[in-house]
């Protein structure tokens, strides 16, 4: 299915893992695809020689997030990457990873997380509006961790939540041009970055345990939840949030 073809995207933290997938399906689909990395430009240029191997069109664009001047210097890459066309689909899914519990992060960390995980998609949407047409899409990568207590990422949760929140009420607003802004919540997702972590003991039996479908998930299953919010498939969904967690911690399993 290339239901995407002529069209343009942007994916942030494209370098690997679900961002990886993203940028692959996408332009499977046929968009040409802008991947964004941070530091691991060796990733980004995997991704792009995936996409390129596949048939697709893809170039790798570096711009730490998080400092300052990082959205001015992406979108000098970006906009020299699209050559005068419109950007169609952003997706925000560049994230710094959950900083520990109450109690042991610190101001400087906890700044950090808020600076990549929220400040950074909000001024990247900013910018990226004059360059969207109208029936353009936002997706913004979410996380489970927004419905579920989990002490440990307090601090990371409280940013997927604020980025929900943006989601809905930019969504709101943007309609009238017909641009969709919708999240997408990945749950415990096994990528070649993160294997080795589900590797500990009992650990991939105990979360399949607690997930509806009984397995974990993979990038393809939420890079697929992305594509098809990017099609015109999903033109009448917006201001959602789509989990894409497997059912997961939906309740006792009897």
């Amino acid at each position: 299915m290339t239901d995407l073809i002529g069209r343009t995207a942007l994916v942030t933290g494209a370098s690997r893992g679900i961002g990886q997938a993203i940028a692959a399906g996408l332009a499977a689909k046929g968009a040409m695809v802008i991947v964004h990395f941070g530091t691991d430009q060796e990733g980004a240029a995997a991704t792009v020689g995936e996409i390129e191997r596949a048939g697709g069109t893809a170039v790798a664009v570096g711009a730490e997030l998080g400092v300052e001047d990082d959205v001015e210097t992406l979108f000098a890459g970006v906009e020299a990457g699209l050559a005068g066309r419109p950007l169609d689909i952003l997706v925000n899914n560049a994230a710094a990873a959950p900083a520990g519990p109450l109690g042991t992060t610190t101001r400087t960390e906890f700044d950090h997380l808020f600076a990549v995980n929220v400040r950074a998609p909000y001024f990247i949407i900013q910018r990226a509006l004059p360059l969207l047409p109208d029936g353009g899409r936002i997706v913004t990568i979410s996380s489970v961790a927004t419905r579920m207590a989990n002490p440990t990422q307090t601090s990371f949760a409280m940013t997927k939540g604020a980025v929900e929140t943006m989601s809905m009420t930019l969504a709101n607003k943007l309609g009238a041009r017909g641009i969709t802004v919708n999240a997408v919540a990945p749950g415990a997702t096994r990528t070649a970055t993160n294997g080795a972590f589900f590797e500990a003991p009992g650990l991939a039996d105990f979360i399949a345990g607690t997930t509806a479908l009984n397995r974990l998930g993979n990038a393809d299953d939420v890079a697929d939840v992305v594509a098809f919010l990017a099609s015109n498939a999903a033109r009448w969904i917006t201001g959602q949030v789509i989990d894409a967690s497997g059912g997961l911690f939906l309740g006792p399993r009897t």
